[in-house]
């Protein structure tokens, strides 16, 4: 598989937009040497151009880190950058159309919010991992659909790719979501909202350390 030299199991760090990039890319160093294992870049905004320069400037510091860098949403700014894949909603593109454009080494994640069946139809298109979520309540996303974790352990029963879990995470609460089978959590403001980035990602990261990987 394309992630095979990388670990899909951690701290899944998702930037939120800065003052500028040199701050952004400050924080995503701080978050890497913390201990994240994937750095998605997800910004909304209009502006091309900023958005391009960021991604490469990030595309080039997770290489330093030999850490996988996704882009949210946006195929053509995934491939304009060289980032190693993409991760997608149900409004982006189709994980068939991503993977013409990207390739057969990109890294494609799929959103699958409550539903296994979603996760179960991205895993035999060809999926990289799958997301559920949210599982608490999370400002980024406070209309995001809910999910429990008896939905990770029954995903973990019948997925064969990486689970990532989503929403209102922190390292308190992240503990339970990895004993029903989440390979990765992924966060935003557990992260790059904390006083001291560096500290709250290694504290991610101690989470997977006291538990052991799932067998498949």
């Amino acid at each position: 598989m394309s992630h095979s030299r990388y670990s899909m199991r951690g701290l899944y760090a998702i930037t939120e937009p800065a003052a500028t990039e040199s701050s952004l890319a400050a924080r995503v160093r701080l978050a890497l040497e913390g201990g994240a294992r994937i750095i998605q870049y997800r910004d909304k905004s209009p502006d091309t151009l900023r958005r391009r320069a960021e991604a490469r400037a990030l595309r080039r510091l997770c290489g330093r880190f030999d850490v996988p860098f996704l882009i949210n949403d946006d195929v053509e700014l995934a491939a304009a950058c060289g980032a190693g894949g993409v991760h997608l909603g149900e409004e982006d593109v189709p994980l068939a159309e991503a993977r013409q454009r990207l390739g057969d080494r990109a890294i494609i994640g799929i959103s699958c919010y409550n539903r296994l069946g979603r996760a179960l139809e991205a895993e035999a298109a060809g999926a990289d991992y799958v997301a559920f979520g949210r599982f608490f309540p999370s400002a980024s996303k406070p209309q995001a659909v809910q999910a429990d974790p008896a939905l990770l352990r029954e995903a973990r029963s019948r997925l064969r790719i990486p689970i990532v879990a989503i929403g209102g995470i922190t390292p308190e609460n992240g503990g339970p979501l990895i004993e029903a089978g989440a390979d990765m959590l992924a966060v935003i403001q557990g992260v790059f909202r904390a006083s001291d980035i560096r500290a709250a990602a290694a504290r991610f990261a101690q989470l997977f350390e006291q538990q052991e990987e799932p067998t498949r």
